[in-house]
């Protein structure tokens, strides 16, 4: 999310059925109104809200781990819950209730959501081929935005979204995609195997989207005309005791890219030798971005007052570095782009509206270098953990190379 932030505030957001299309003014809505939208995260009350609002909603269920996913918006992982009461996946409520469709983007919230990118350059998909990069030109394809997905299939544990799509991008390359979206909620055996660590005295649930394109085209997809790119964002619940945590390995250039909306301050952003803390508290406009050069295969935040780890890992090979880059610009290198990002929502000015309260971690694939038929994978899990700082600590030390203790 780059400047797009500019143009969609808080009242965004697509319903299942009824549709009406708000004016440019609709989309704009206080800073009081926003304190105004329920405020509850417990996971009964997600559901019930959003099976008011979506009829085909699907839940996942293993013992008290649960995941509700929306196809009206893309096979959407809205929220899960490892015990049945928290909830972590931010829901844009006011705007779901609102039952409008906006212009630029629609945000709805959810912890694990499809688009594709780029978005800016000259190889972008989010601007029509001459029109400048600039806000009132940006547009959200509406296969990823107002579109539903087909369900597949349905188990208790796993679900399966499809969807044909054609897009055009800046340069005036047709890209016809086939988008395969598989949600499977993961048991605690594989919560321990991909943690390395035993589960018995944590509350935890594991959300895995595997994710794979197709260049159904006839046409390969190319360098010199543009390569898509599988990139998956997740809308988590922000508050004043929320940290992300993005560790780094030693490598060429800067560890972390903080200049999306200008230097992100000293106080909002440390950087230590093997990681980065990013405030997460949704009262600071920032993103931040990592090449594959320093990336590792793991993301995170803490929530020191709910004693909340969340882990984001997701398939990432070292020797792959062509990444789509979403400059809103024409670039110098179209494939210069960061795999990993985290963003923190904030008004764009003191007093002014913002999307939400929510803050974000993302992962993107490789440019999807297709031959026609050919598929791109990427899968990206995530994973919500309670229980001790002491027992957190071990994860956090090991995966994200940071001392919970030092965040402050």
């Amino acid at each position: 999310m780059n400047k797009i932030i500019a143009l969609i505030f808080s009242g965004l957001l697509i319903a299942c059925s009824t549709r009406k299309t708000a004016s440019t003014n609709e989309q704009v809505t206080s800073a009081d109104s926003i304190s105004q939208v329920p405020t509850t995260n417990m996971y009964a009350n997600d559901r019930q809200f959003l099976q008011e609002h979506h009829s085909d909603l699907v839940e996942l269920a293993l013992g008290e781990a649960r995941a509700l996913i929306c196809p009206a918006y893309q096979g959407r992982v809205m929220t899960t819950t490892a015990d049945g009461q928290a909830s972590y996946g931010w829901i844009n409520y006011e705007l779901i209730k609102s039952g409008k469709l906006l212009p630029h983007m629609n945000a709805f919230g959810g912890e694990d959501r499809f688009w594709l990118g780029p978005e800016g350059g000259q190889y972008a998909l989010y601007f029509k081929k001459g029109d400048p990069f600039d806000g009132d030109h940006w547009q959200t394809p509406a296969a990823i935005d107002s579109e539903p997905f087909e369900i597949v299939s349905t188990t208790k544990t796993i679900a399966t979204f499809s969807k044909n799509v054609s897009l055009v991008n800046y340069s005036g390359t047709q890209f016809d995609i086939g988008i395969e979206r598989t949600i499977k909620l993961l048991d605690k055996s594989e919560i321990e195997r991909q943690l390395a660590i035993a589960t018995d005295s944590l509350k935890a649930v594991g959300i895995q989207s595997d994710n794979v394109i197709t260049n159904k085209g006839k046409k390969a997809w190319e360098a010199q005309t543009g390569m898509p790119s599988i990139w998956i964002l997740g809308m988590m619940n922000a508050s004043p005791e929320s940290m992300i945590i993005v560790p780094y390995r030693e490598g060429d250039g800067q560890p972390v890219n903080d200049a999306y909306f200008g230097k992100v301050p000293a106080d909002r952003l440390q950087m230590g030798k093997t990681a980065a803390q990013f405030k997460a508290d949704a009262k600071y406009r920032s993103k931040i971005g990592v090449s594959p050069a320093r990336a590792t295969n793991w993301i995170g935040s803490y929530d020191s007052a709910t004693k909340t780890l969340t882990l984001v890992t997701y398939d990432f090979d070292l020797n792959d570095r062509q990444y789509v880059n979403s400059a809103w610009e024409h670039q110098k290198d179209p494939y210069s782009g960061d795999v990993l990002n985290a963003y923190n929502d904030g008004p764009m000015k003191p007093g002014q509206p913002q999307m939400g309260h929510f803050y974000e971690l993302e992962s993107s694939s490789p440019a999807a270098n297709l031959a026609p038929g050919s598929k791109r994978q990427h899968r990206h899990t995530t994973f919500h953990l309670q229980g001790s700082e002491q027992q957190l600590n071990q994860l956090a030390l090991r995966l994200l190379h940071t001392d919970l203790a030092s965040i402050n």
